[in-house]
């Protein structure tokens, strides 16, 4: 793979090339990506999807939206330093294509802005219980009418694939969606291979899939313009990741890292004391003892603490990435950045914990549980109307859904089609919006 192609401002229905040394340095491509992407629809309803606590009450704890907003801000950062030392070592990007750094961490900022953008309500669970639903539940039954990748698409339903759906979708005869630029879409897909086969490998880039059987072409088109080098297996041809999304995951894996466990603390899930020589422990080299010791609060010693490990973080991560650019480039780096970090043992202690005191506390198994409940039903009400309304016999109760609730769904004849639009809009529900649904279709809310 070659930076050249990698940092492609093409968009989806161009026609002609765009050149960055041709850009208005007053609103470039590649931060035009940023704005659509923070005007978007998708994006608002983050404001109130899980990050760490299902439906919290508590102000200060992180939402999908605040966590996207942090991760862009960190991948920034990491894009601008790396993209300095690229440009200085790959002089003809900016002397002759007139590429800056700056446009390093433009990609990766908007990439970073919309990696949670498909995320179903309820956090991960909510991925879980849409699978579920059709591998377990009631949708059991759309199987023989499927192919096996169709299938598995749903069974194994990935916010990661809904949101490339939703960067890429059409919307009235308009192609492409938002129309990001190419280098800002590869740069989000952290998994570039379809849901079939599984797991192929033990590489980073295939521990799930990016894309769903009805978006392939968009894909192949995205891989092909960027240059993504290729292999062969199963039937299916995996493309390798583009470079920049190395810097997209490890600004992810550095917030919910550090900032998940803040919240863990100021939520009290987690004993201050015992939390900070965790954190102490990651940035002993970096502390002002002097000046941590006048800090008289809980918040504001974690807050403290939270910048320095977050500093940390960004320059090593950018630093390993300057050091395996040769490998990622080739396609043949396999792992996280954060895998091959200094600090992967202390990382790690402080995942542990956060995951027995934070992800598996009462509040949030009790929240998650709800969840599955809501949305099993939700995709039950739906499924069977979609279905009954697609042969003619809808009753009218399934009418009164399709009016009051479904509006947007477009039902035509192809039934694979029909169930991940379906999906896909139950995906895009806030958990207040999931939940408000749920209690008018069973009768227990009522606007009287």
């Amino acid at each position: 793979m070659n930076w050249e192609q990698l940092l492609s401002l093409k968009r989806l229905g161009d026609t002609n090339k765009r050149l960055r040394k041709e850009q208005d340095d007053t609103r470039l491509g590649f931060e035009v990506d940023y704005d659509r992407i923070i005007f978007s629809s998708g994006f608002r309803s983050l404001q109130d999807k899980t990050q760490v606590i299902p439906l919290s009450k508590t102000d200060f704890v992180h939402t999908r939206l605040t966590h996207s907003l942090e991760v862009s801000v960190v991948g920034r950062s990491l894009g601008r330093i790396v993209g300095k030392k690229l440009v200085e070592k790959h002089p003809h990007l900016h002397q002759t294509l007139g590429y800056q750094f700056n446009d390093f961490g433009a990609i990766v900022a908007a990439a970073a802005l919309a990696h949670d953008i498909g995320n179903p309500p309820f956090g991960h669970s909510g991925e879980k219980a849409i699978g579920e639903y059709f591998s377990r539940g009631n949708g059991k039954r759309f199987k023989d009418s499927l192919t096996r990748k169709q299938f598995q698409d749903l069974t194994h339903f990935e916010g990661n694939a809904n949101g490339f759906k939703l960067l890429t979708q059409s919307r009235q005869g308009i192609s492409g969606g938002l129309r990001l630029s190419y280098a800002t879409l590869g740069a989000f897909m952290k998994y570039p291979k379809p849901s079939l086969p599984h797991k192929p490998t033990q590489h980073i880039a295939h521990k799930k899939f990016g894309y769903f059987s009805s978006d392939e072409e968009h894909f192949y088109e995205i891989a092909e313009e960027l240059g993504l080098s290729s292999q062969k297996m199963e039937g299916e041809t995996l493309y390798s990741r583009h470079p920049l999304t190395y810097l997209v995951e490890a600004a992810d894996d550095i917030c919910y890292t550090i900032i998940d466990f803040e919240d863990g603390i100021n939520l009290g899930l987690i004993e201050e004391d015992f939390a900070l020589e965790y954190l102490i422990k990651l940035v002993k080299n970096q502390l002002d003892v002097k000046k941590y010791a006048k800090l008289s609060t809980t918040a504001d010693r974690v807050s403290y603490l939270r910048a320095l490990a977050i500093g940390v973080l960004i320059n090593e991560a950018a630093e390993n990435f300057i050091k395996h650019e040769k490998e990622i480039l080739n396609g043949t780096f396999s792992k996280a950045l954060m895998d091959v970090s200094a600090y992967s043992a202390q990382i790690n202690d402080i995942l542990k914990i956060s995951v027995e005191n934070i992800y598996q506390s009462k509040e949030v198994v009790e929240k998650e549980i709800a969840g599955y409940k809501i949305l099993s039903t939700l995709l039950d009400h739906f499924c069977g109307a979609i279905e009954r309304i697609n042969t003619n016999t809808p009753s009218n109760f399934d009418m009164l859904i399709k009016k009051g609730m479904l509006s947007d769904v477009v039902i035509g004849d192809d039934l694979y089609a029909n169930l991940i639009n379906l999906c896909s809009t139950v995906a895009s529900f806030s958990d207040s919006n999931a939940l408000r649904l749920f209690k008018k279709i069973e009768g227990l809310e009522l606007n009287l």
